[in-house]
């Protein structure tokens, strides 16, 4: 007797070629070729070939390469400013709320490191762009804010000025971006204990 045919449900067939994307992952791979490029000089035809997929498969997930950007910098700039609302960052000693922030700080820039490194890039040739750098500068209100309360709690040098430490201290952090890659031997937790003894300490043994 011949063997009958096999009636199970044939397995479907396997997908080649490139994988798909999602959101997530076209937004990060758009804000890697910004920074490589310049975010003007990138078109979306760029874009899609350095994804391997159609324009129209990248509008699927954002309407316009404007909205690409103004979601990217939200990755930076809403973790800054989310954790200025953090309890650390409002209540406690005046020094105990700098040193949080600071450490906040390096904690989003490590976390995000091409979305804070597309933001510090920003020419403000858009009002997109300039909106994202008002909003910087909010932030760095802020931040000599918690330094001036800090000074006059006795806790700080009062010789130099707040607003020029908030530069010093930010200056400092945001060069990061310029060599420090995640996933190395150094950590953000120990790099944030780096710049907090070079910072509060000094460089004098």
């Amino acid at each position: 007797m011949p063997n009958s045919a096999p009636t199970g449900t044939p397995a479907p067939p396997v997908k080649r070629g490139r994988p798909g994307y999602d959101q997530q992952s076209v937004l990060r791979i758009a804000v890697d070729v910004f920074n490589k490029h310049g975010y003007e000089a990138t078109s979306m035809g760029i874009l899609a070939e350095q994804l391997g997929i159609s324009k129209s498969a990248i509008y699927h997930h954002f309407p316009s390469k404007e909205e690409l950007l103004r979601q990217a910098l939200e990755e930076a700039l809403g973790g800054l400013e989310a954790m200025l609302m953090l309890d650390g960052a409002t209540s406690g000693a005046p020094e105990a709320r700098l040193e949080f922030v600071l450490r906040g700080m390096i904690a989003v820039l490590a976390d995000r490191l091409p979305f804070v490194t597309l933001l510090l890039r920003l020419r403000g040739n858009t009002e997109m762009e300039r909106d994202a750098m008002a909003r910087r500068r909010t932030f760095d209100r802020a931040m000599t804010a918690l330094v001036a309360d800090a000074q006059n709690s006795g806790t700080l040098r009062d010789d130099i000025e707040a607003a020029s430490i908030s530069r010093l201290l930010s200056g400092t952090i945001n060069s990061i971006v310029e060599w420090y890659r995640p996933g190395g031997k150094l950590t953000a937790e120990q790099l944030a204990d780096d710049v907090l003894a070079m910072s509060f300490q000094g460089l004098r043994r």
